[in-house]
C-alpha cells in the first residue's frame, strides 16, 4: 500500500525578527502562496498542510489557505513539534516533508530528490541541511510520522519543542540520518535565500520579480544562482544578516 506523503509548512505571523513576513508580497503574491505553488510542483506530495497557530493573528494565514485551496492545521505556537505531528496525524500522513514558511524560493526539484533519497534508503531521517551545502532557504527534511511521534514522546526540552526535528538529529546513534549534498553547481552554503529579516525580503523580492517579469514564476535554484552570479552585487543586500541560533 502506497504511503501518504505530506508537506507540512510551519508558518505564523508573529516572527520575532520580521513580523508578518510570510504574507509579504513579491510580484503581487504573498510569499507563502508562492511557496505553496512551488510545493505543488513536487510529484511525490499527496498533500500540503499549512501548520499554523491557534492565535487570532494567524487567521489571515487560514484565509489564504482557504483562498488557494490548501489544507491547514492550527496548533500551539510554542510547541511546534506537537503542531507538526498533529497536522500530520489529522491528514493521515505516513511520511512528513518538513518545510518552514521562510523558504519561498525553495526548489521543487531538490525537495523531490530528498524524498527519493529517503524512500530508496533505509534511514529514519533524510535532509539536505544536516551539513549545509545548498544555500539557506532550500532546507528539506523527510521522516515518518512514527519517528516524529517518538520525538514527541521523548523530546521534552525547549529546543526539542521549538525545532521539530531537533531531538532526532541530536541522536545519530539512535536514529539513522542521511544528508543530500549539493552538486558543485548548486554548492553555495553562504548564500541566504531564506526569510528572516527585511534585507532577506528585499533580495527574495528582487529575485522573484526578475524571473516573473520574464514569464518564469518558479525559477530553479540553478537559474537563481546563475542570475546572482551575473549580478553579484545583489548578494550584498543581505550579507550581514546572521542566522538565528538554536
Amino acid at each position: 500500500m502506497k504511503k501518504k506523503i505530506i508537506a507540512t509548512v510551519e508558518c505564523r505571523m508573529t516572527s520575532t525578527r520580521l513580523p508578518g513576513k510570510v504574507l509579504l508580497e513579491a510580484g503581487g503574491k504573498p510569499l507563502l502562496q508562492i511557496l505553496v505553488e512551488r510545493l505543488r510542483l513536487v510529484p511525490q506530495l499527496d498533500e500540503i498542510v499549512l501548520a499554523t497557530t491557534i492565535n487570532e493573528t494567524d487567521d489571515c494565514i487560514v484565509k489564504l489557505a482557504e483562498k488557494i485551496g490548501c489544507q491547514h492545521y492550527r496548533g500551539s505556537e510554542e510547541d511546534v513539534l506537537g503542531r507538526v505531528l498533529e497536522a500530520a496525524r489529522a491528514n493521515k500522513a505516513d511520511i512528513i516533508v518538513e518545510i518552514t514558511g521562510d523558504c519561498p524560493l525553495i526548489d521543487p526539484r531538490i525537495i523531490s530528490q530528498t524524498i527519493d533519497l529517503y524512500l530508496k534508503s533505509n534511514c529514519d531521517y533524510c535532509a539536505n541541511c544536516l551539513l549545509q551545502t545548498f544555500p539557506a532557504g532550500m532546507d528539506t527534511q523527510v521522516y515518518s510520522t512514527d519517528i516524529l511521534a517518538i520525538a514527541n514522546e521523548k523530546g521534552l526540552s525547549a529546543p526539542d519543542r521549538e525545532h521539530v526535528s531537533y531531538y532526532i538529529i541530536q541522536r545519530p546513534k539512535e536514529f539513522t540520518l542521511l544528508n543530500l549534498a549539493a552538486t558543485p553547481e548548486l554548492h553555495w552554503p553562504e548564500l541566504r535565500l531564506t526569510l528572516d529579516e527585511i534585507a532577506d525580503y528585499e533580495l527574495i523580492k528582487t529575485i522573484q520579480e526578475n524571473f516573473s517579469e520574464k514569464g518564469n514564476d518558479y525559477p530553479s535554484l540553478a537559474e537563481i544562482i546563475g542570475y546572482l552570479k551575473e549580478n553579484i552585487h545583489l548578494t550584498d543586500i543581505n550579507k550581514n544578516v546572521q542566522p538565528k541560533k538554536i
